[in-house]
């Protein structure tokens, strides 16, 4: 008897193909001189010393992927359920930042997260497809699953995981750079 994949699954799934379109389906990346230089590993939110970019998350966690265009420096957000962030490439000039998220920040970003209306919003439920190029691509993983958005003209804003976008972007050091 076959048994039903399990909706659990679907996230990393979904984390997995983001990676990998972000990154332009490799997770390589070419120096000037054509030489391929590895990139960070894929792995959960908060692991380790060295950033990793998140498959999963838990409840409570937050992992936000940026980038601008196919060619721009992916940025690689990661919070924790207490208010500990860190960012690969923030501003896209290849530093890695942490701190801490103000308690009313990490409060009011925790009940953002709980917030049932969020799966609604996740693009599986809005059966969401990219249409802009060159524009901001902006993914949030959560135990809810990934919540795609795009800075272009027409896109409609998910009401709490633009907060949420809002949120990290103006807590955290800095936004992207074109």
């Amino acid at each position: 008897m076959l048994s039903r994949p399990r909706p659990r699954l679907l996230a990393p799934l979904l984390a997995a193909a983001l990676v990998g379109a972000l990154t332009g389906c490799s997770l390589l990346d070419r120096d000037a001189a054509g030489t391929p230089a590895a990139q960070p590993s894929a792995g959960t939110a908060g692991g380790g010393s060295q950033l990793e970019i998140p498959t999963t998350v838990a409840a409570g966690q937050v992992s936000l992927l940026q980038r601008l265009g196919a060619d721009g420096p992916l940025r690689t957000l990661s919070v924790e359920r207490n208010g500990a962030w860190q960012c690969l490439d923030c501003a896209g000039d290849g530093v890695t930042s942490r701190g801490t998220l103000a308690p009313e920040l990490t409060e009011r970003l925790q009940v953002l997260l709980a917030n049932p209306a969020l799966t609604t919003e996740t693009d599986q439920a809005r059966k969401y497809r990219t249409t802009c190029i060159d524009a901001l691509t902006s993914s949030l993983l959560t135990s809810t699953g990934l919540i795609t958005s795009q800075d272009c003209p027409g896109e409609e804003r998910t009401a709490v995981a633009g907060e949420i976008l809002l949120l990290l972007t103006q807590a955290t050091p800095a936004e992207v750079n074109g």
